[in-house]
């Protein structure tokens, strides 16, 4: 027995190191799981006047990264005016009057409601294109490939903790026999503790260089506080709350010393820490955010229950215990392991019905296809533990435990592939966002100055395609100045296919600047007219023919 005890830890750094065989993997770009939907001015727009504003419109919530929202002028300085503004999903970008012609750069790093850093940019023109401007402080905005990799690590190190504790402490607290020692348990019990606490405090400080986009070393204070005021340090500061609670009941425990009562509050206290998983990440997110939370916990906690049972059976009750005490062991953690199996099949089905959404998208994109890769892997784990059950559901006849321990090896060791695989997954842009980032990542847009004898009005039209349309005007005066506007209205028609005119709702949001959002049903050219008043007896009408496809 004491030698099987000192092959415990080898076999664990098996478990831990096939799952980082995964993440070995070459890394692949930053996964923003939100995208600029629309912008004004529209990316590579050339205008008359310089805007007052650019505003950013995201397909989800964002936070800010701070001082890294910038508007570059054509000298290479910037000419953003104080900070930006957050408003859900919308960030407003107050521009320095200058007056200088030629090309703009507008680049942006924030913060999805997942957690996940979003960067990008583009270019809008005033007068004519120049040069496209430098960036002011030469920084890169691409991931830092240490730290995305070390990110993946520390989530796969949480979830193998989680399968060395969660199992493990069931099985000691309902299945254990009592004649034997608990030692060896508990040192896996600790390792699953020690490793959940490592990553739990090595997340909260690899997010400050994921989000801001620096090397592992770049943490200051002021990062840490933004990270620690938003949901994910919140989730995680409540994590290490929770786990000092649990290390205190599990001295007892593993001492054998734990009544009923404390038994039902570890559980509680457990399946709280489990909770603080999905809540800051991508589950927190999803459009039915209650369930997917609820859901992801489902999944995790099933399967910890699995796999840290298994590690139990395989480095301890198929060796130690006698053939009495298996056979009342078995069954009932064979029953167990399928109730575990069962709610990871169904917790995954939902999961993958709203983070997926389309047959497309499952293969079409990377996560869509890491979910295949996982249901494959996972199916040859059911089989795996198919025969394991048939092995349990019969009487052990001679060289059958040799067998049992094979396949729960083999269980093991498939599983901690398809652990990798998950630990990938958090870190992957979910598949229902990507195809919704192609979506609104197109080119399709339509932007022009229209004359009258008061005024200039600029429209731009995003996406200018068959759906809804997201419509911003800009008035400036005959020398190209911002123009105060009293009131605007505005209608669109399609006569070709008679059509009638239908108003077009405008919210002023500056002096000189409106929006609004409306449903274009058909392709063809959409007659948009604006009738824009700048006093209490002046006002023109302009007329936009707008190509839709």
């Amino acid at each position: 027995m004491a030698v099987m005890t000192r092959r415990l830890p080898l076999m664990l750094l098996a478990v831990i190191a096939g799952g980082l065989a995964t993440l070995a993997l070459p890394a692949s770009p930053a996964s923003a799981h939100a995208v600029l939907a629309s912008s004004n001015p529209i990316g590579n727009s050339v205008l008359q006047a310089a805007p007052a504003e650019v505003v950013l419109t995201f397909t989800e919530s964002v936070r800010k990264v701070p001082d890294r929202v910038r508007v570059i002028g054509p000298d290479g300085k910037r000419v953003d005016r104080g900070d930006a503004s957050f408003d859900g999903a919308v960030v407003t970008i107050p521009v320095q009057q200058t007056g200088a012609q030629g090309t703009y750069l507008v680049s942006y790093r924030v913060i999805s409601a997942d957690s996940h850093p979003v960067s990008g940019g583009f270019t809008y023109s005033v007068g004519a294109p120049s040069t496209t401007p430098p960036s002011d402080t030469g920084e890169q905005e691409g991931e830092n490939q240490v730290v995305a990799t070390g990110v993946k690590v520390v989530r796969y190190l949480g979830y193998a903790g989680l399968v060395l504790l969660v199992g493990p402490v069931l099985v000691i607290s309902l299945l254990w026999p009592a004649r034997l020692a608990r030692s060896g348990p508990s040192k896996v019990i600790w390792t699953g503790m020690g490793l959940v606490t490592l990553a739990t405090v090595a997340a909260i400080w690899l997010q400050v260089p994921y989000t801001a986009g620096g090397g592992l070393l770049d943490v200051d204070g002021s990062g840490l506080r933004n990270v620690l005021s938003s949901t994910f340090g919140t989730a995680h500061l409540i994590r290490l709350g929770l786990l000092v609670a649990i290390g205190l009941l599990l001295r007892p425990l593993l001492r054998g010393e734990t009544g009923r009562v404390d038994q039902i509050l570890l559980a509680v206290l457990g399946g709280a820490a489990i909770l603080t998983w999905p809540i800051a990440g991508h589950p927190a997110a999803s459009p039915v955010a209650a369930v997917s939370v609820v859901v992801d916990a489902v999944h995790l906690t099933s399967m910890a229950v699995w796999l840290g049972g298994l590690t139990m059976l395989l480095a301890f009750l198929l060796r130690q215990a006698n053939e009495r005490e298996l056979g009342a062991i078995l069954p009932i953690w064979s029953r167990w392991a399928a109730l575990a199996v069962g709610a990871l099949v169904l917790a995954g089905t939902v999961q993958a019905l709203i983070e997926v959404g389309t047959p497309d998208a499952l293969v079409s994109t990377t996560y869509g296809r890491l979910i295949i890769a996982k249901v494959a892997l996972f199916g040859a784990v059911i089989g795996v533990a198919a025969y394991s059950r048939k092995l349990v559901l019969r009487r052990m006849a001679p060289g059958e435990p040799r067998r049992l321990r094979r396949s729960v090896g083999v269980e093991l060791g498939i599983t901690a592939v398809v652990l990798g695989l998950s630990a990938v997954l958090v870190q992957t842009t979910p598949a229902r966002t990507a195809s919704a980032n192609e979506e609104v990542g197109g080119s399709g847009f339509y932007s022009a100055m229209l004359d009258s004898n008061l005024f200039k009005l600029q429209v731009d039209v995003d996406p200018a395609k068959k759906g809804n349309n997201s419509i911003h005007l800009y008035a400036y005066d005959k020398s190209n100045k911002p123009l105060p506007v009293v009131e605007w209205k505005g209608t669109a028609a399609l006569p070709a296919n008679d059509v009638a005119p239908v108003d077009i709702p405008l919210l002023p949001l500056t002096d000189n600047h409106a929006t609004g959002e409306i449903t274009l049903p058909l392709e063809g050219d959409w007659q948009l007219k604006f009738t824009v008043r700048i006093s209490e007896i002046d006002q023109a009408t302009v007329t936009a023919t707008v190509p839709v496809s």
